[in-house]
């Protein structure tokens, strides 16, 4: 292991075991301070996020795009901080740290003994959202991981996600992908985080009015098992709370090929993240590239993978 990979591992581990112990004022102040010292360094991460921005607020100025930035910071370190301290909340605290619209479409889709797959962007707190449904609805999920450097990061990531009460899955293509399904076929919930793939299975999408990729998976887990689709999104407002939605299902197109029903799905699902996402683009931590004209060709596909480091 680098010198590097040790220090990130080591970084990650004094933030759950430091973090969590904190009265929740001084860690809502940490993390606030450490995203303005990050926001005013301008480093890779920010200047990123900012030209993503750009993307979903093209009339903006450069000083409203740098406000953005400053708040899409600061947004993503209250991420990290709720992260660090979610394994100490009570049930109750979780409960009163989160309130969903339509959540009815989600436990409606259960309780007729379908499947759900539920889809989200990059916005504001998808663990937070994960722990509620785990505790506050008592409905079990399986998600996937991406795999992480160093290998011990990894493992305190699936740890943890595993401690909210979710089953965690190696992202490794068709192992992950039956086990999914089967979860699926068998009435349950599976929450994917879908909003990018640079990955050459990637399925191009129009987002914001240029080409993205986003994965194909939900929309062929809803094909091969019949499982209902939702799109949804997540915010901040001003108070502790992290608001959200569970939007419309995407129907599975009567006629095409499978490439083609998994595109129209797809698009459909890119379309209610965009609407999430312009109504909150300070809560989407897309501090990576996205768009197809902003990749250099002389990258792998998947070399710029989201690490989730802050």
């Amino acid at each position: 292991m680098s010198v590097q990979d040790r220090l990130s591992d080591a970084l990650y581990g004094a933030g759950w075991a430091t973090v969590r112990k904190l009265p929740e004022p001084v860690a809502v102040r940490l993390g606030r301070t450490i995203a303005d010292i990050a926001w005013k360094r301008r480093g890779q991460g920010v200047l990123r996020l900012e030209s993503n921005y750009a993307r979903v607020v093209p009339d903006a100025s450069p000083e409203r795009l740098a406000e953005l930035s400053r708040a899409g910071m600061r947004s993503y370190l209250r991420y990290w901080m709720e992260s660090f301290r979610l394994p100490a909340w009570s049930p109750e605290r979780i409960a009163n740290g989160i309130d969903i619209k339509d959540i009815h479409r989600v436990t409606d889709g259960m309780a007729a003994g379908k499947g759900v797959v539920l889809a989200l962007p990059h916005l504001a707190n998808w663990d937070l959202a994960g722990a509620w449904a785990t505790t506050g609805l008592g409905i079990p999920f399986t998600t996937v991981a991406e795999r992480l450097k160093p290998e011990t990061l990894y493992d305190r990531f699936v740890a943890y996600r595993e401690g909210l009460g979710m089953e965690v899955l190696p992202h490794n293509g068709g192992s992950a992908f039956g086990t999914l399904a089967r979860r699926l076929r068998d009435g349950g919930l599976v929450c994917l985080v879908a909003d990018r793939d640079l990955s050459a299975s990637g399925v191009e999408v129009e987002f914001f009015g240029e080409t993205a990729r986003m994965p194909a998976g939900p929309a062929l887990l809803a094909q091969h098992t019949g499982a209902l689709l939702l799109p949804a999104t997540l915010w901040y407002d001003d108070s502790p709370v992290m608001r959200g939605r569970v939007h419309p299902a995407v129907p599975v197109p009567t006629s095409g090929t499978r490439a083609e029903k998994t595109s129209v799905m797809t698009q459909a699902l890119a379309d209610a993240f965009a609407t999430g996402i312009a109504d909150h683009p300070e809560d989407w931590h897309m501090l990576q590239r996205l768009w197809l004209k902003d990749l250099d060709p002389a990258r792998e596909p998947g070399e710029d993978a989201r690490k989730g480091t802050p």
